[in-house]
């Protein structure tokens, strides 16, 4: 398996994570499908969205993968008046990962980071690992303070 710059974080930080690799389908990155392939439910592998919001700016919303982002409530947790999502053309120049690869964790810039509260319930989550093909599962805990996040009502 290929270190990424997501899994070198970890290792500097000295998290304990699993890499779990999958056949990567280009014309269906759905999140449920990955969590399919990867054996694991689709609430327990969570999606990176790119939001702007009218006051703050860019921001990552990570929530479970068979969940929609909550916009109105995003936009409370960053104190934005409005919220949405940026466009996919964005998202690389924005994050320097592609769409179905994106992760809060070594980003191009150190956004704000919403982590969806539903995390807690579980003892380990699942994130990419910033390419497609591979997510990283880890601690929620140990997630949030890779990317010093937070923890949000947001899907």
């Amino acid at each position: 398996m290929q270190k990424t710059n997501a899994v070198r974080l970890l290792d500097t930080l000295g998290i304990t994570y699993e890499l779990l690799e999958y056949a990567v389908d280009p014309d269906n990155l759905a999140a449920e499908l990955t969590a399919e392939k990867v054996n694991r439910p689709p609430e327990q592998v969570f999606k990176t969205l790119v939001a702007r919001g009218d006051r703050r700016g860019v921001c990552l919303a990570v929530i479970p993968g068979n969940a929609h982002l909550d916009l109105k409530a995003l936009a409370l947790a960053t104190g934005d008046r409005k919220v949405e999502t940026v466009s996919l053309k964005e998202v690389q120049p924005l994050t320097g990962y592609i769409r179905g690869g994106v992760t809060a964790l070594a980003c191009k810039k150190a956004y704000p980071v919403y982590l969806d509260e539903v995390a807690e319930i579980f003892d380990l989550i699942c994130v990419s690992a910033g390419i497609r093909g591979m997510l990283i599962e880890l601690n929620p805990s140990d997630y949030l303070r890779a990317v010093n996040g937070s923890l949000a009502a947001i899907s």
